[in-house]
């Protein structure tokens, strides 16, 4: 067994533990013990808050998480930028931008409408940022590309809420990325998403490997370098708006996770992906916990917990790269 098989083993462990963890705080405290009595029986104590309102929030938060750094690694595969995620080259700000305009315009039928908006949202700003820097060099020209994409979506977030003041309430929770009410059946139609993509991310994991290569190389060995990054990036949308769906906008667990992934297991893609899932999840499951236990009884949505941890990630790479380009 090889030691990047061990360490993706290791996370897992501590997924699963920080999960039965996860079910357990909140303002009303479940010990560990109770939480795995009330998942094998519905009738035992804690079984109503463990099962209705803990368990989707967690699963949710795994399932989206994993689906935002698969996103990620990707991204950054595709676009050979190690800054690219889905929420710094505004594929999340559009997704943003799509849901808004369904919580907005269309509020009797939210709860069908939001999932499609999201991914119709995510396909448009991906679109754009693929049109605008098509014939740019450097690897942070994408990057400043997609957060030029990113201020633009949100600019239009911006008119919406002031031009419907009345509904922004679930606007702004959803914007602010929050594991908070999520449901069971968002969580069994995201479940449905990455079960369809789950076939599509194998078949990339195959080829993943090839698209760190040249183009001269890729050709040589019988691959259309464009046509394998537009398959990437058409996949990496299609699992960050499945995610963002779910859990709103969630930034920089797409940049954070692969990073990680590739210092723990290396570049390979077969450790790196199922890594970069289980530490997404953890990294999307940790966040949550902190927000819930730093302003108990009040909760800190866990998408500032990792803008927290981010945002200055992101300003280390950024300095990373210009010296190695200087």
């Amino acid at each position: 067994m090889t030691v990047g098989i061990v360490r993706i083993a290791v996370l897992a462990v501590c997924l699963v533990a920080l999960s039965v963890l996860g079910i357990g705080i909140g303002a009303v405290f479940v010990p560990p013990e109770a939480v795995i009595a009330a998942l094998a029986d519905p009738s035992a104590p804690g079984s109503f808050i463990v099962v209705q309102y803990r368990l989707p929030r967690v699963v949710g938060g795994v399932l989206a998480g994993a689906a935002l750094a698969v996103s990620g690694v990707l991204l950054q595969a595709a676009l050979r930028n190690p800054l690219a995620s889905p929420d710094v080259i505004g594929v999340s700000k559009g997704a943003g931008l799509g849901a808004l305009l369904a919580i907005m315009l269309l509020p009797a039928s939210t709860v069908a409408v939001i999932p499609i908006a999201v991914v119709v949202g995510a396909a448009v700003a991906a679109a754009l940022l693929l049109l605008l820097a098509r014939g740019r060099s450097g690897v942070a020209s994408i990057a400043l590309t997609g957060i030029a994409v990113g201020a633009l979506c949100q600019a239009g977030m911006q008119f919406l809420l002031v031009s419907f003041p009345g509904d922004t309430n679930q606007a702004m929770i959803w914007l602010a990325g929050s594991l908070y009410g999520t449901t069971m059946p968002e969580v069994v139609l995201l479940g449905v998403w990455l079960f369809v993509c789950a076939p599509l991310v194998v078949l990339a994991g195959r080829r993943l490997d090839l698209a760190g290569l040249n183009e001269t190389s890729m050709i040589s060995l019988g691959t259309a370098p464009n046509r394998l990054r537009g398959e990437f990036i058409a996949l990496a949308v299609a699992l960050a708006a499945g995610g963002v769906a779910v859990v709103g906008g969630i930034g920089f667990i797409g940049l954070l996770a692969p990073h990680l992934a590739g210092r723990l297991v290396g570049r390979r893609a077969h450790l790196l992906l199922p890594a970069a899932a289980l530490l997404g999840a953890l990294l999307l499951g940790v966040a949550d916990v902190l927000g819930r236990i730093v302003a108990t009884p009040s909760e800190v949505p866990a998408g500032i917990v990792t803008a927290v941890v981010g945002a200055p990630y992101l300003l280390h790479l950024l300095g990373r790269e210009t010296r190695i380009r200087a």
